[in-house]
């Protein structure tokens, strides 16, 4: 099993549009390759991360499942309209995908 997650920061003031964004995201868009919320969890910094950090952790077999994902999600257009309408709510540069291994 691994967990992917995808972070971004968020710039200052636009916290609440940029989670309901990722709410959206994963209602609409998420659910249709797989990305369940049983699959999946939100994230913000609080203690000792920075309060502008928002993650979203999703938990996959293998990297052949994110990969699979990650193709099916290419062809779904309405992700590249939520892409654009996040973009004036993050902080250009920050978005980065880390996957770790679970033990």
């Amino acid at each position: 099993m691994m967990i992917a997650r995808w972070s971004i920061d968020v710039r200052f003031g636009h916290k609440a549009e940029a989670v309901g964004l990722m709410q959206q995201w994963l209602r609409e868009i998420g659910s249709q390759i797989g990305w369940t919320p049983d699959k999946v969890r939100l994230l913000c910094g609080s203690v000792g991360a920075n309060e502008s950090l928002l993650v979203s952790e999703l938990q996959v077999a293998d990297l052949a499942e994110l990969n699979a994902a990650w193709d099916k999600l290419g062809q779904i257009a309405a992700h590249q309209a939520w892409g654009k309408a996040l973009e004036p709510h993050i902080v250009s540069g920050t978005p980065r995908w880390e996957i770790f291994r679970v033990l």
